[in-house]
């Protein structure tokens, strides 16, 4: 059984390897930084399980789960984020994640997590039951952010960052025409008039990476 942890931290990769081969000792765990790294290994040999963050260097987790799960339909997927935000759990689980997890869990959570995703079922951080359904959906009155799609999400992060629409192009790999229509979107749906306020909306509900 392959296990692939996908995350730009060391310490946290290597924590998580600890802890999977010390409770499936016969399963193989390998380790990637960024999504192109873990394209090549998924690419190159069936993944039973990834453990993947949303904040990477290269793109945004959840661009690179759809990916994965056009090229391996049936690899579980497990999300690992410092992001307890409802949308980003129901991003997750509409683009075929079996399970949510912060990094403020206890191992012994992480544990349970792996063990019921391996298992076939869904596993919603211990943080958030409660006020999500069980398809990720917000028990709570809907924000506006909840309806952005990982695209729109993923070009609000580098704006957020200070990024001009010009280098958020150049990184995302889009026209210009395309990421201003993007911005455009965004204002729309979230109701705000320049790039300013959609920085301080970011940061005001913790959609920053």
């Amino acid at each position: 059984m392959l296990i692939l942890v996908i995350d730009d931290h060391p310490l946290l990769r290597h924590a998580v390897r600890q802890l999977i081969e010390q409770h499936y000792p016969a399963s193989i765990v390998r380790e990637a930084a960024n999504a192109d790294e873990a394209m090549r290994i998924v690419r190159a040999q069936p993944v039973e399980l990834i453990i993947l963050d949303i904040a990477l260097p290269d793109q945004s987790g959840l661009t690179l789960l759809k990916q994965i799960k056009q090229i391996r339909p049936t690899t579980k997927c497990l999300i690992l984020s410092i992001h307890d935000d409802l949308h980003y759990v129901g991003l997750a689980l509409k683009h075929g994640a079996s399970g949510y997890l912060t990094k403020e869990s206890a191992p012994e959570e992480l544990q349970e997590a792996v063990r019921v995703v391996l298992a076939g079922g869904r596993y919603i951080t211990e943080a958030l039951k409660g006020v999500i359904d069980e398809n990720g959906r917000p028990i709570t009155e809907m924000l506006p952010h909840l309806h952005l799609s990982s695209r729109e999400l993923e070009v609000l992060s580098f704006l957020t960052k200070g990024r001009t629409v010009s280098q958020a192009a150049t990184r995302l790999k889009l026209s210009v025409k395309t990421v201003s229509t993007y911005r455009t979107r965004l204002l729309e749906k979230l109701r705000l008039g320049t790039t300013a306020d959609l920085i301080r909306y970011a940061i005001d509900h913790s959609l920053v990476q």
